[in-house]
């Protein structure tokens, strides 16, 4: 079977009704139950901190991924952070995409943006502690677990990718 391309454009407030729909989503609330992404007003901003992006299955809707560098992102979510990191979340929308690797595809072209920074020398993810699918998904690309945290009132492990362990990912 043909891998079918998956492609990134910045998401907008026309992906408003896509978002919020992918927000109600059992699988969505079962990795992310507490956030209030704040759509309707997050999609008309475009801070130079954060990338807000759509990934799309031959112009269609799939996933959406979220690239900040924690250090300048307005909330601290990630407490007091030194330079040179970037942050991910990333989702797809629709359970049926699950399990045929369009997150392996977004993953990766979106690692190869943060790295594309040569200031960049690592990035941070935090799927919730009891998701054991989104932990081996991170491992896979070489991330390494780094520590258990509580970030408000969920309970997350916190895994690091650095440079030279996504360079020998990649090779």
């Amino acid at each position: 079977m043909k891998e079918q391309k998956i492609s990134l454009r910045t998401a907008n407030y026309e992906d408003l009704r896509t978002l919020e729909e992918w927000d109600e989503k059992e699988h969505v609330i079962e990795s992310d139950p507490n956030d209030d992404w704040g759509w309707e007003i997050e999609l008309k901003r475009f801070p130079d901190w954060r990338e807000q992006l759509i990934a799309e299955k031959e112009g269609i809707p799939i996933g959406f991924v979220q690239i900040i560098d924690p250090q300048r992102e307005e909330s601290h979510y990630w407490g007091e952070i030194g330079s040179g990191y970037m942050a991910i979340d990333i989702w797809l929308g629709d359970v049926e995409n699950l399990g045929k690797g369009y997150g392996t595809q977004i993953m990766r072209q979106v690692l190869e943006k943060c790295f594309s920074k040569t200031s960049v020398h690592s990035v941070l993810v935090d799927p919730l502690a009891k998701n054991s699918r989104a932990h081996t998904f991170y491992e896979k690309f070489g991330f390494k677990f780094l520590e258990n945290r509580r970030f408000g009132s969920d309970d997350c492990k916190v895994y690091l990718l650095t440079r030279e362990n996504w360079e020998g990912y990649k090779k």
